[in-house]
């Protein structure tokens, strides 16, 4: 009787991916079989496992091989964040009904380095305009970004994090009914620094077709005194010398041996290092040099990046305090330039450092992106959208940071307007038309307005902050 259920057993699930892939729940992949949800339009898989859990010996190493699974994994919900549990190299998969040869979009979150989840997005709209899209998950803070003297690849397990999903994506993804050939690599935030990063690396040569970067130029920096912008990047040496008196430990072994709680509490790593495998070239000097994929790009800001910081990091200020606030991030000379090009507005002089800043680390940077990669370019617009963060204090955020992501995906719980739903369609119609055919509707040299309302193009004073 064992032999026979055996027998059963393999014929019916010979039977169900011998079909074509939409008709069936039941996904073999390289490491099982998955069986995910469907509906009308769609198939959900979610908590894939693409790497073996990166705890014990393999805790501050590269991903290791996912181990494989007898019978079927229900893919129903998904893994654990790795903002959460060190347990957490998981991806979702989510696909329209009858997809064959679709293409694939394979999103990084952001979060600084140190917190979010790919399951944080709710993909269904680009799905059901043509993709096949990827969320994953990677190691953060402290687990993704610690070095110690000696220990390979330090400083860049997060990234290789992402280059082992790729790979994963490379071998399975024709089974969800995606084009291996036709990858989309896309992120907001620190998953567009990732996802700029990864088109500077040999590692993803292959396995990436077109990159989407979102608010996350690889030149992305922030004042840190005079004529110096602290970047998202560090050397390896420097990520190994914090590591080497972050802890008590004095080798790798003790250091394996911490628990979670005290790993996630170590201050500092939050910034992918290269000279690493994973990385080998600092992003900013490879980009500037030449020194990347020539592949499609398509790469944008919201128009008031900062608010948001500008309303978290500081109290009202009136014309002497923003003063000061510049004279602290640039220095007396270049502060009186820059109050010139943003004079005082009168009134919460957050509010003319608030475009200071959003030109600085993001417009300009991305322009500067733009033309060493002759990338499309966009611009988030929109004057009044739904609020993500929970808890925000009173001020003009207007088109802030991360404020376009509930226009692409179903994230943080945001309702838009019929009009934004307008807006929405068209975004995501561009990003799908992206990934299909590596234009998104307009000419390169143009740099196209996302709002519900007729917007001028800003003057991002770039001259400035070259």
């Amino acid at each position: 009787m064992r032999s026979t259920s055996t027998i059963v057993l393999a014929a019916a699930l010979l039977a169900a991916t011998a079909v074509p892939a939409h008709a069936a729940g039941l996904v073999r992949t390289d490491t099982g079989f998955v069986s995910g949800t469907t509906t009308e339009a769609l198939r959900s898989f979610q908590g894939i496992p693409f790497a073996a859990p990166p705890v014990g010996e393999n805790r501050w190493r590269d991903p290791q091989p996912a181990r494989r699974w007898q019978g079927v994994r229900a893919a129903d919900r998904p893994g654990p964040s790795c903002e959460a549990a060190e347990d957490c190299l998981y991806l979702n998969v989510t696909a329209p009904r009858k997809a064959f040869g679709t293409p694939v979009l394979v999103w990084i979150h952001g979060g600084s380095f140190t917190t979010g989840a790919g399951a944080d997005y709710g993909p269904d709209r680009l799905a059901r305009n043509g993709s096949v899209v990827v969320t994953i998950n990677y190691r953060l803070g402290a687990f993704g970004y610690f070095g110690f003297p000696g220990l390979a690849g330090s400083g860049a397990f997060g990234l290789a994090d992402q280059q082992a999903a790729l790979r994963w994506v490379q071998r399975n993804i024709r089974q969800f009914g995606g084009d291996p050939r036709n990858v989309t690599l896309f992120g907001a935030s620190a998953g567009g620094l990732s996802t700029c990063a990864q088109l500077t690396t040999p590692q993803t040569r292959g396995l990436v077709h077109k990159a989407i970067i979102q608010s996350g130029p690889c030149a992305f920096g922030t004042p840190a005194g005079e004529n110096r912008i602290e970047h998202a990047w560090r050397s390896r040496e420097d990520v190994e010398r914090l590591g080497a008196t972050a802890t008590r430990c004095r080798d790798i072994a003790c250091l394996r041996a911490l628990d979670f709680a005290e790993v996630k509490a170590l201050p500092g790593f939050a910034s992918p290092a290269y000279g690493t495998e994973a990385l080998p070239e600092n992003p900013v000097t490879a980009m500037r040099a030449g020194r990347f994929h020539r592949i499609p790009v398509l790469t944008g800001t919201a128009r008031d990046e900062f608010s948001v910081f500008a309303a978290w990091f500081y109290p009202p200020l009136d014309a002497q305090g923003y003063e000061q606030a510049l004279v602290d991030g640039f220095g007396a000379t270049k502060a009186q330039r820059i109050l010139a090009a943003y004079p005082p507005a009168g009134g919460d002089e957050r509010v003319p450092l608030s475009q200071a800043l959003s030109d600085m680390t993001s417009a300009c940077p991305t322009a500067e992106l733009r033309a060493q990669t002759g990338a499309f370019g966009y611009e988030f617009a929109e004057p009044d959208p739904p609020m993500i963060f929970p808890d925000m204090p009173d001020f003009p955020y207007g088109a802030y940071h991360g404020s376009e992501l509930p226009f692409l995906f179903d994230y943080a719980g945001a309702t838009l307007t019929p009009e934004q739903q307008e807006l929405s369609a068209g975004m995501v119609e561009a990003w799908s038309r992206f990934a299909r055919t590596g234009r998104p509707g307009w000419s390169p040299h143009e740099v196209r307005l996302f709002a519900t309302r007729p917007v001028q193009p800003a003057d991002h004073r770039c001259a400035l902050w070259r």
